[in-house]
């Protein structure tokens, strides 16, 4: 176990390596940059911020200052700041800089506020998903070639089939527009809650199901439950107790990808409901050059799919004691 973790860990600093040099080398191959968009700016006034924000330096010396942190020019023209601090901060020590279009907040600052609103957004969205899509694969394996097996299977092959904006339009029209239950944006009470997890949650609940369907079918030809039919034990027994715990195994192997793909997911998802979470900040980073704050949220994010994977592994040792994890 602790070699396996020690192992995760080495590759997890290799790869959030890697995506922090290949994404800030890639922005910066971007034409235009994160002031060049504002109003018919002085050059002398846009040589100043661009120094404020080390823009006019060398790429390899941005990547190091932003990687380091490293005071790479402490007396030259480059310093910012008398009392020797520094603009960029460090990586390496948890410091994402600021950010460049909101310049009262840190990208620490900014992520501080809007990732609690993206994983609610997120939890609420996995867990109906869950339910929903564990219940009705359950009862679609039953079922099996019944009437209510086809129609769970074309409702679940429509939900992997629509992407979840065209789901979040037509929630819209339904529930908003054609019967008036919900508010159609932002954020704050439950109710805003409603159509942005139904409609975030609505293709991965279609995905468990299908999984949720076949693990089940497998798990049910097997002799041990037909044992367990044999020697009497309720059918309500048998399904939950014997036979779940080894049909939702692909279930635990796809939620390490579902939580990031509800994540990501989440971008479209924010901007439809104008929820201020961490997806409509990514958008807006991209859309504005925010070079530091698209880093933040990239690093974010490889650093959430990452982590949950490695728990999905670990989750599979306690769920089938036949799997250990690789020592070798």
């Amino acid at each position: 176990m602790m070699r396996f973790l020690l192992r995760r860990a080495f590759w997890f600093a290799v790869t959030l390596w890697a995506v922090v040099t290949v994404s800030f080398f890639l922005m910066r191959a971007v034409r235009g940059g994160p002031f060049s968009a504002e109003r018919s700016l002085h050059p002398v006034i846009e040589r100043n911020i661009e120094a404020r924000y080390h823009l006019d330096w060398p790429l390899w010396k941005q990547y190091l200052q932003y990687v380091g942190p490293l005071n790479l020019d402490p007396h030259g023209p480059d310093f910012v700041g008398g009392d020797g601090s520094q603009i960029l901060g460090g990586v390496l020590t948890g410091d994402l800089g600021p950010s460049f279009k909101y310049r009262d907040f840190t990208v620490n600052d900014i992520l501080g506020q809007s990732l609690p609103i993206s994983m609610t957004l997120g939890i609420l969205a996995l867990l109906w998903a869950i339910v929903l899509g564990v219940g009705s694969g359950l009862f679609s394996a039953v079922c099996r070639g019944g009437r209510l097996d086809l129609s769970m299977r074309l409702v679940a092959t429509a939900g992997i089939a629509l992407p979840n904006f065209v789901i979040a339009g037509f929630l819209v029209l339904l529930l908003v527009f054609g019967v008036p239950l919900f508010p159609v944006a932002g954020w704050g009470t439950p109710a805003h809650f409603v159509l942005p997890a139904l409609a975030l949650g609505a293709p991965f609940a279609a995905y468990i199901s299908r999984l949720t369907r076949t693990g089940m079918l497998e798990v049910l030809s097997q002799d041990f439950i037909r044992t367990a039919h044999a020697k009497g034990l309720p059918q309500k027994t048998i399904l939950l107790r014997h036979a779940l715990k080894g049909g939702i195994l692909p279930v635990i192997s796809y939620l390490g990808p579902a939580v990031a793909g509800i994540l990501t997911g989440s971008l479209v998802i924010e901007k439809i409901f104008a929820i201020p979470g961490t997806g409509t900040h990514f958008v807006n980073s991209a859309l504005n050059r925010d070079y530091t704050l698209a880093m933040g949220v990239t690093i974010l994010y490889t650093a959430l799919v990452y982590s949950l994977n490695t728990l999905v592994d670990l989750a599979y040792t306690f769920l089938d004691p036949r799997i250990r994890l690789d020592e070798s």
